[in-house]
C-alpha cells in the first residue's frame, strides 16, 4: 500500500489527481451562512466518496478505489502537518485545490469566515482547537476521508491511519477530549492484536513503529506505566541496547577530580544500521535501504547551540582511562556497552533513538518536578544530540527535550531558553510561506502572512532536510505544533520573569486563555479578568475604542452583553473566569454552553462546593464531570475523598478503586482506599439477616470478618511501597496489621522500624507502639521453641523455607528491632526495659537482662512527685499519684525478683563468657539498698499503704536468707 509522504510535488500530485478532484467537486449554490456552507462542504465530500465506492463493478475495483482515498486522506493529513509541525513550507498553492472553482464563488472575506467555522467544528466535548489554526482545511478533508466507514472498515492500515488522525486531533485540543480518548483507544484494542501478533505478515520496523506510536498516545494520556512496557518492548525488537550508569569525568572548566558522571550508554543492533534520509520507498511497511558507514550523521540538522558558560564545559570530558570504570560496573551493564568510549559513541538507528526520547519523555511527565528525575533524563537526550541523529525531525526533537531540561537549572538556562526560541523561529519560518504580493489581498489562511523573522540566520535550501525526511518518523515523535511549541516559549518566559516578552505572543498568537492566566500567576486578577470577560463579553460603552485597544490599554470592564456567537474556547474561558470570580454561575454556563460535554465545569464545580462543605451538590459535579471522562484519575480521588467526608464507605471504596485502577503509582490513592475499607461493614454485618436463615453451620463460618481488613492491609503495603517517606502512611500499616488474625508478623516489625526511621529523631521512644512490641515478643518467644514443640496452627502448611523463615528468621528480624532501633530510644518507658529483659532472657543473656531490670526501675523512679503524692505525679503518663506510687513499688519489687533469680547465673556474654563469674555476686546488697532508697523517699508520704507492707515483707526476706 503507497503512502504518499514524499516530496511536496507527491503531495500535491495526490491531491489534484482526478479520484481527488472527484471527491473535492463542489456544485450547487454558495450558502451566505457559514455553518450550512461547512456542512455541506463535508456532506459533499461523504457523498463523492460514497458515489465512487458504488460505482465500482467489481470487488478488486473497489478495494483499488479504497486505496487510492486512503492515499488522498493521507496526503491531505502529511500536508497539514507539514504546513504546521515540520515545514518546509508548501512549493505549490495547495489551498486552491481544496477550494474549487464553484466554491470561490463565495463573497469576499466568506472563505476566511468558512475557514473559521471548519476549526469551530472540531470541537469534541467542549475543548477548541486552536483558533488560528493554518490549513485547516487539510485536516478536516483528512477526517472527512479517514473517518468514512466504509474506506476504513476491514482495513488493518486504513484504521492505523484513522488513530493517526484521532490522535492528532486529539493533540490539537486544548485538553483531552473523552470521546476522542475512547476512539483513539478502541482502534488500539483493534489494531494492536493484528500488527502485533507473531503470526502477523508486519515487518519489525512496522511493529516498532507501532509500538512507539501507542507509546506517545500513553504518554500523552498520562498512562506512564504503559508507556514504559511498550517502549521495553520496542527496544526488544529493534535489539537496543541501553543503560543509564556512571562514568568517570569533569563537568566543569576548574574540576580537578574527576567524578561519577550519569550517562546513557546505547548500542544498535548490528542488523539494523542507519537508514537512509534520502527517501522512502513509499511502503507503510516501513522498509528501508542501509547507508554506507561513512556516510551515518552526514545530513543537514537543526542548529545546535553551545552553552558558552564560563564554568560548565560545552560536554562532560569522560576520563580516558576506563579500566577501573570497566571493573566497577562490570556487574551491572552488558559488554557490549561496557566498551564503549561514553564520549564517542556510535550512531544509533532512527528508531532507537526516537526510542530514548520517548524514555526521557516518559520520565519527565511521571515526575515533572523532582531535580533528580531531570538530571537522569538529561543523559537520554545528549545521547542522540551527540551521538549525531542522522534524521532532521529527530534531531529536532532532542533539542526540544534538552531545553526542557536545561530551563530548570541556572548555568543552563540562557541556552535552553535560546534554543527553543530558535526552534520556535526554526518551525514558524519552515511553516510559513512567502507571501507574494502580486496576489489577492485575500488569504486562505487564518495565520499572519508576514514573512517571520528569525533568532538565527534561515538555512539554505541545501542545508535544509526534505519534506519525506522531515515527515518520516513524525507519527512516532508526535513532534508539537507551531503554536503549542510558542506556547511552551511564552510559558518559558514567564518562568524567567519576562511577562511582557510572554504577553507579547499570547496577544499575537491570540490565546486570551493563556493570557488571562499569565497575568493571575503574577496576582493580576484584574487583568486576567479584564482580558476573558472581553472575549464572552461586550462593552457597555458603544464607541470606547477597547475593541481595539492592547492589553495594557484597554481599561474597559466589559459588562454587557453575552457575544453572539461565542468563542470557541467558551467553555474554557468561563471556567477560568469562574475561577477569578469565584462564582459558581460561570461553570454552569460553561457546561451548558459545551451541551453538558465540558467535564472540567463539573470539576471545577465540584471543587467549588466541596470548599463550601457541600459535600452532596460536590458529589453530583464529580460523578456528572465522570461520566464525560471516566479516565480522570484525579477526579475519582475528589469523588472519593467526598464521599468519605459524606460516609458512604461503598462508593468511596469504589471511587478510590477506580483511580487506582487508572493511577497505580499513587499512594495517597491507595491510603484513601485502606481507610474506606476499614470502615465497610463486615460481610457478617450485611448478610445478618440472611445468615439467620441459613440452616447448615459450616456454610455461616464460611464468612470471613476481617476480609475488608485484609483487603486494607494489601492497599497499605502498596501505598508504603510508594511513598516510604511518609509515617502516617506506615503508622496506618502497623495499626492495620496489629488487627489482623493471625497477624503478618514481618510486615509488621518492617513497619515498625521504618517509623522509627522517619519518627524517631522527633517523637523519641513514642514512635514505638508498645502494644504491638510486647505481642510481637511473645510471639518470638512462642515461635521458637525446643524442636520437639511443633509450630503455630498458621504455619502448619507452609513450605520447610517458610517455617525455617518463621522459626529463625522472624526472631532475628525482631532482636535486630530492639537492639538497633528500639534500645536507643529509651528513655522514661519502664514497659520497653521489661520488654529488652525479657527478650535478653529468652536469648539466655543474663547480665543484659539485670541491667533492663535496672534501667526500668530508673525510669519509673525519674517520673516527678511520687515520693510526695503531689497531684502532678504520674499525669506525664496519665497515672494518678497512687498508681505512681503503685508502679515504683511493682518495679521495685521486680527487680528484687531479678536479682535473685539472675545474680548467682554465670556470665554468657562478653569477655567474662564461660569464666564461670557471677552476673552479680552482690545481688542481695543491691536488693536492699533499692528497698531502703525507694523507702527513705517515700516514709513521710506513703508508710501507711499497701505498698509500703510490701517492700517491708521483701526487705525482712533479705534480710533472713
Amino acid at each position: 500500500m503507497v503512502q504518499p509522504i514524499g516530496a511536496d510535488g507527491e503531495l500535491y500530485k495526490t491531491l489534484t489527481s482526478p479520484r481527488a478532484q472527484a471527491v473535492l467537486l463542489f456544485e450547487g449554490p454558495v450558502s451566505e451562512s457559514l455553518e450550512e456552507l461547512e456542512i455541506a462542504w463535508h456532506q459533499r465530500i461523504v457523498h463523492h466518496i460514497d458515489d465512487q465506492l458504488n460505482g465500482s463493478t467489481s470487488l478488486s475495483e473497489t478495494v483499488a478505489i479504497k486505496q487510492e482515498l486512503l492515499e488522498i486522506g493521507i496526503a491531505a493529513l502529511h500536508t497539514f502537518l507539514q504546513s504546521n509541525v515540520t515545514g518546509p513550507p508548501l512549493d505549490h498553492d495547495l489551498a486552491e485545490v481544496v477550494y474549487t472553482a464553484a466554491f470561490h464563488k463565495a463573497q469576499p472575506g466568506q472563505l476566511i469566515g468558512f475557514q473559521k467555522q471548519l476549526i469551530r467544528n472540531l470541537t469534541v466535548d467542549g475543548e477548541a482547537a486552536y483558533a488560528l489554526t493554518p490549513h485547516v482545511e487539510f485536516f478536516c478533508l483528512a477526517k472527512a476521508i479517514l473517518t468514512h466507514k466504509r474506506v476504513v472498515e476491514d482495513d488493518t492500515d486504513a484504521r492505523w491511519q484513522r488513530l493517526r488522525l484521532n490522535f492528532w486531533h486529539q493533540r490539537m485540543l486544548s485538553d483531552v477530549a473523552p470521546t476522542l480518548q475512547k476512539d483513539i483507544y478502541d482502534d488500539l484494542d483493534l489494531v494492536g492484536p493484528i500488527i502485533l501478533s507473531s503470526n502477523s505478515d508486519y515487518e519489525f520496523d512496522t511493529k516498532t513503529k507501532f509500538l512507539l506510536e501507542r507509546a506517545a498516545i500513553h504518554t500523552y494520556h498520562g498512562f506512564d506505566v504503559k508507556a514504559r512496557e511498550d517502549l521495553d518492548q520496542a527496544a526488544k525488537l529493534t535489539g537496543l541496547e541501553y543503560v543509564l550508569t556512571g562514568r568517570l569525568g569533569k563537568r566543569t572548566k576548574f574540576q580537578q577530580n574527576e567524578l561519577s558522571q550519569l550517562v546513557v550508554l546505547a548500542r544498535s543492533s548490528q542488523s539494523s544500521e542507519h537508514p537512509s534520509q534520502a527517501g522512502i520507498n513509499g511502503q507503510i511497511n516501513g522498509t528501508t535501504k542501509t547507508k554506507e558507514p561513512g556516510e551515518a550523521g552526514a545530513g543537514p540538522k537543526p542548529q545546535n547551540l553551545n552553552l558558552n558558560d564560563d564554568t560548565l564545559l560545552e560536554s562532560i570530558a569522560f576520563s580516558k582511562d576506563s579500566s577501573q570504570e570497566e571493573s566497577e560496573f562490570a556487574e551491572d551493564i552488558p559488554s557490549s556497552l561496557a566498551a564503549l568510549d561514553p564520549a564517542n559513541q556510535p550512531i544509533l538507528n532512527p528508531l532507537d533513538s526516537i526510542i530514548l526520547l520517548s524514555l526521557a519523555s516518559s520520565i519527565t511527565n511521571t515526575s515533572p518536578q523532582h531535580g533528580l528525575t531531570r538530571e537522569e533524563t538529561l543523559p537520554y537526550a545528549t545521547r542522540v544530540l551527540e551521538g549525531g541523529s542522522t534524521n532532521w525531525q529527530i534531531y529536532t526533537q532532542a533539542l526540544l527535550v534538552r531545553s526542557r531540561i536545561e530551563g530548570y537549572r541556572s548555568r543552563t538556562v540562557e541556552r535552553g531558553v535560546l534554543q527553543l526560541q530558535a526552534l520556535v523561529d526554526q518551525v514558524i519560518a519552515e511553516t510559513t510561506p512567502s507571501v507574494d504580493t502580486s496576489k489577492s489581498t485575500e488569504t486562505t489562511d487564518t495565520s499572519a502572512n508576514t514573512t517571520p523573522s528569525t533568532f538565527l540566520p534561515r538555512p539554505k535550501p541545501s542545508e535544509s532536510a526534505s519534506v519525506a525526511e522531515r515527515l518520516q518518523y513524525i507519527h512516532q515523535l508526535a513532534s508539537p505544533t507551531r503554536w503549542v511549541l510558542e506556547a511552551e516559549l511564552a510559558a518559558r518566559w514567564v518562568s524567567l520573569g519576562g511577562l511582557r516578552t510572554a504577553l507579547e505572543i499570547y496577544e499575537r498568537l491570540e490565546m486570551w486563555s493563556e493570557a488571562a492566566l499569565c497575568w493571575a500567576a503574577v496576582e493580576r486578577e484584574d487583568k486576567a479578568r479584564r482580558i476573558v470577560r472581553k472575549q464572552l463579553y461586550q462593552s457597555e460603552k458603544a464607541s470606547s475604542g477597547s475593541e481595539t485597544a492592547s492589553l495594557e490599554e484597554d481599561t474597559d470592564e466589559y459588562l454587557g452583553e453575552e457575544r453572539v456567537p461565542l468563542p470557541i474556547d467558551a467553555p474554557r474561558l468561563f471556567c477560568i473566569l469562574g475561577d477569578l470570580e469565584k462564582s459558581p454561575t460561570f461553570y454552569e454556563r460553561a457546561w451548558t454552553v459545551s451541551g453538558d460535554r465540558y467535564g472540567r465545569a463539573q470539576r471545577s464545580l465540584g471543587k467549588h462546593y466541596l470548599q463550601n462543605q457541600e459535600l452532596s451538590k460536590a458529589d453530583e459535579a464529580y460523578s456528572k464531570s465522570l461520566k464525560i471522562n471516566p479516565q480522570n484519575q484525579s477526579t475519582w480521588f475528589a469523588l472519593g475523598c467526598v464521599r468519605l467526608e459524606l460516609r458512604d464507605w461503598k462508593g468511596a471504596v469504589e471511587a478510590f478503586s477506580r483511580a487506582v485502577q487508572i493511577e497505580e503509582g499513587d499512594a495517597e490513592t491507595w491510603s484513601n482506599l485502606a481507610a474506606a475499607l476499614l470502615r465497610l461493614p463486615t460481610e457478617q454485618e450485611v448478610d445478618a439477616v440472611s445468615a439467620e436463615k441459613v440452616k447448615d453451620p459450616e456454610e455461616k463460618h464460611s464468612v470471613d470478618p476481617q476480609k475488608h481488613v485484609r483487603e486494607a492491609f494489601v492497599a497499605l503495603k502498596r501505598a508504603a511501597a510508594l511513598k516510604r517517606e511518609s509515617y502516617r502512611i506506615w503508622q496506618n500499616l502497623l495499626n492495620v496489621s496489629a488487627t489482623l488474625s493471625p497477624p503478618p508478623y514481618a510486615d509488621i516489625i518492617v513497619a515498625q522500624e521504618r517509623l522509627i526511621e522517619l519518627r524517631g529523631t522527633v517523637e523519641g521512644e513514642g514512635c514505638v507502639d508498645i502494644e504491638v512490641m510486647e505481642g510481637l515478643l511473645a510471639h518470638v518467644i512462642a515461635s521458637a521453641p525446643p524442636r520437639s514443640v511443633a509450630l503455630p496452627n498458621h504455619a502448619i502448611e507452609a513450605s520447610p523455607a517458610e517455617q525455617k523463615r518463621m522459626k529463625y528468621g522472624l526472631e532475628h528480624m525482631f532482636v535486630d528491632l530492639v537492639q538497633k532501633h528500639v534500645t536507643p530510644l529509651i528513655t522514661h518507658s519502664r514497659r520497653l526495659w521489661q520488654l529488652v529483659a525479657k527478650l535478653s532472657l529468652h536469648l539466655n543473656r543474663p547480665s543484659s537482662a539485670l541491667e533492663a531490670y535496672e534501667k526500668a526501675w530508673r525510669a519509673t523512679q525519674n517520673n516527678p512527685g511520687w515520693e510526695s503524692g503531689a497531684e502532678s505525679a504520674g499525669d506525664s503518663n496519665g497515672e494518678t499519684s497512687e498508681q505512681a506510687w503503685e508502679s515504683v513499688v511493682n518495679a521495685t519489687i521486680e527487680l528484687v525478683d531479678a536479682y535473685e533469680s539472675l545474680g548467682e547465673k554465670e556470665r554468657t556474654e562478653g569477655l567474662a563468657a564461660g569464666t564461670g563469674e557471677l552476673v552479680c555476686k552482690d545481688w542481695k546488697f543491691k536488693s536492699r539498698s533499692a528497698i531502703r532508697g525507694v523507702m527513705g523517699k517515700s516514709k513521710e508520704r506513703w508508710e501507711d499503704s499497701s505498698g509500703w507492707e510490701k517492700l517491708k515483707e521483701h526487705l525482712a526476706s533479705l534480710r533472713t536468707t
